[in-house]
C-alpha cells in the first residue's frame, strides 16, 4: 500500500542495515526499488560510487540529491510511479521540510520508506524528522541500547573523548564522533562537561 513511512533510531541502531534489508526484500518480490540519500552524506563510496553502507558491512549503490532538489519531480523522472516501484530514503533527517512534503506527494502513488535520526546531538528534532513526525502515515522506532543496558535515545557527540553539547548541527561522523546514550548517561556526562 502506498504510504509514507518513517523509521528512526539513534546512531548505530541499524537504520541503514534495515533500509538495505528492506530493499533486498522488495527486490526479491519483483519490485523496482529507488534507493536515495542526500548528497551531504557522501562519505561512503565503493569504486567511486556513492553507496548506502551499514556498519555491519551491507551496502548498495544509491542516487543522491541536494537540498534544492524537488523530490517529487526527481522520483517521477526515475520511475514515473510505475506499479511495483518503491522509494527508500536513507539519512532522511537531512531533508528539508519541503522535500518531506514532496515525498508525501510521491507516497500518494507509491510507497516511500524513510530511515534516519530523530534528533541531533542537542536532543532537538532535525527539520526533516520533525516534518516526518507530523505527516508520515506510519512511524516506527528502531530501538538500540546504551552501554549501561538502558534504551538509547540520545545521539551524544564526542570530541577528544568528551561529550559536547554546542556546535554546528551537522557534523558527519561515525563511532569516532557519536555514541548512542540513554538519557541518564547523557545527563551524567553533561554534568561532567559543565564541571570542567
Amino acid at each position: 500500500m502506498a504510504k509514507l513511512y518513517f523509521k528512526y533510531g539513534v546512531m548505530g541502531s541499524s537504520k541503514s542495515a534495515q533500509a538495505l534489508m528492506c530493499k533486498f526484500n522488495y527486490e526479491q518480490q519483483g519490485f523496482e526499488v529507488t534507493l536515495l540519500k542526500p548528497i551531504i552524506d557522501k562519505r561512503d563510496r565503493i569504486d567511486g560510487k556513492i553507496v548506502v553502507k551499514s556498519r555491519i558491512g551491507l551496502s548498495s549503490e544509491c542516487l543522491v540529491f541536494d537540498n534544492a532538489e524537488n523530490l517529487y519531480k526527481f522520483v517521477f523522472g526515475i520511475n514515473q510511479f510505475k506499479d511495483r516501484s518503491v522509494v527508500i530514503v536513507d539519512e532522511c533527517q537531512f531533508l528539508t521540510k519541503q522535500q518531506i512534503n514532496e515525498l508525501k506527494e510521491v507516497s500518494q502513488h507509491i510507497p516511500v520508506l524513510c530511515y534516519g535520526l530523530l534528533t541531533n546531538f542537542k536532543t532537538e528534532l532535525f527539520e526533516g524528522s520533525k516534518r516526518l513526525i507530523e505527516i508520515a502515515d506510519s512511524i516506527m522506532e528502531i530501538k538500540s541500547v546504551c552501554k549501561c543496558g538502558r534504551k538509547a535515545q540520545v545521539n551524544g557527540r564526542f570530541v577528544d573523548g568528551k561529550l559536547v553539547t554546542d556546535g554546528e548541527e551537522i557534523v558527519l561522523g561515525g563511532d569516532e564522533s557519536y555514541k548512542a546514550l540513554c538519557y541518564n548517561c547523557y545527563n551524567e556526562l553533561k554534568k561532567g562537561e559543565k564541571n570542567e
